[in-house]
């Protein structure tokens, strides 16, 4: 091979490794991000600070213990950072370590999905009575204004202990904006649809009737049979069991473009499940 040919790979080599050394340090930045090994981190950063100032002023003392902690801190670093690392290889073993779902607001939205859906499952087999309408583009400050503020972070164990029977705010709708538990207590407009299964009470109707004023979706637990139902966009589907609930959750919450293409199909219930 050419010299030049070979000085050219070379540095194309050379490109690649860089970017990918890159990549990874900011792969790793975001996995750690939020947790307690960024202070972990500022930490060995100073160590190295005073490593280097007392070799600069000839501290032979305190260099020394800098030099001990460096040498036998690769040990430490394992068992300090063993969550971090852990979660590193999950994430790796999953293939999404190169993936962009370390996305704050995709978490957010993965932990809004899995709070309801444990919520759910608790109350349903519990039949306790729940309302929870998730806000989406059409804004819903309105019916916000009429139950109790929280502005709390969503949780399951939350959502839990506010349908508890006979609790202050288990009464009306439990409404979700931009991933947090907005307000409790909230009144929703009640859908006035002649096609509603007269077996429908209240809670059913206020989710078919907030789903025709907005694109929200909403989740129904019945009191009476403990079933879980979804509103969106004026149709109900009654009786939704697990996989199907989290598949459509997920696809509405996590997954707008295949949300889309899947529309038609999923929700064309009315007239079927209406009643």
């Amino acid at each position: 091979m050419p010299f030049a040919d070979w000085t050219f790979w070379k540095y194309i080599s050379s490109t690649i490794d860089i970017v990918l050394v890159w990549y990874v340090i900011y792969k790793l930045i975001n996995i750690i991000k939020g947790t307690k090994a960024v202070q972990l981190l500022k930490g060995i950063f100073v160590i190295l600070l005073v490593k280097v100032a007392s070799d600069f002023f000839g501290l032979t003392t305190l260099s020394w213990m800098m030099e001990q902690v460096i040498t036998y801190g690769f040990l430490a670093i394992i068992i300090i950072f063993q969550p971090e690392l852990r979660r590193a290889l999950e994430q790796l073993g999953r293939g999404r370590f190169f993936s962009r779902s370390n996305n704050p607001e995709d978490e957010d939205q993965e932990k809004t999905v899995e709070a309801i859906m444990k919520a759910t499952d608790y109350m349903a087999k519990r039949r306790i009575g729940a309302l929870i309408s998730i806000e989406r583009e059409t804004g819903m400050s309105d019916y916000i204004e009429t139950g109790i503020g929280l502005n709390s972070r969503i949780s399951s164990e939350l959502l839990i202990n506010i349908f508890i029977p006979n609790t202050p705010l288990h009464d009306g709708a439990v409404i979700i904006q931009r991933n947090n538990v907005a307000a409790a207590a909230c009144y929703l407009p009640l859908s006035e649809s002649p096609f509603i299964s007269k077996e429908l009470g209240t809670r059913h109707r206020a989710a078919l009737g907030i789903s025709e004023v907005t694109d929200s979706i909403t989740v129904v637990v019945s009191e009476e049979t403990g079933a879980i139902s979804l509103t969106k966009n004026g149709e109900l589907h009654r009786d939704v069991k697990a996989d199907e609930f989290r598949e459509l959750l997920t696809n509405e919450l996590l997954d707008q473009h295949k949300a889309k293409q899947a529309s038609s199909a999923r929700w064309n219930w009315r007239g079927k499940s209406n009643g």
